[in-house]
């Protein structure tokens, strides 16, 4: 009985080669996509959250509130500071989002915009008129 060689041929290696070069070739951009709409996420996360604490602020009050990055205590915290108030703190800031333009002109006319330059959409915001929204704030936003 003759002993035979056994393995795959050059043609059967190469055939599942180009079968894996595919796949990935369309998994890799669908996964790159995925990244990009979860920053988009946390920005509007973020944007939603401040949008809101303004809004139930006003509820109470007519001045002009202050949003900011917190700082020493409240490091890596969105705060909010009534006009001669103390800072309160409204949320964590997610990576890669930047607190943007903050127009507050009165309770029916203030926005905030946030900015994730690692998402597709990069700037998000939150106004009294329109809720959340995918530009920057602009003079219509707080006349």
């Amino acid at each position: 009985m003759a002993k035979r060689d056994e393995g795959f041929t050059l043609i059967e290696l190469l055939v599942v080669m180009i079968i894996i070069g595919i796949l990935a070739a369309i998994a890799i951009p669908v996964f790159l996509s995925q990244r990009a709409k979860a920053q988009d996420s946390a920005a509007k996360a973020d944007v939603s959250t401040i949008g809101k604490e303004v809004a139930t602020y006003y509820v109470d009050n007519t001045a002009a509130p202050a949003v900011a990055v917190g700082t020493l205590t409240l490091a890596g915290r969105y705060t909010l500071t009534p006009s001669g108030g103390v800072a309160t703190d409204i949320g964590k800031i997610s990576t890669n989002v930047v607190l943007g333009t903050k127009i507050f002109t009165s309770p029916t006319s203030w926005c905030v915009d946030v900015t994730n330059a690692s998402g597709s959409t990069k700037t998000y915001k939150y106004s009294a008129k329109g809720g959340l929204a995918s530009t920057a704030c602009a003079a219509a936003d707080a006349p």
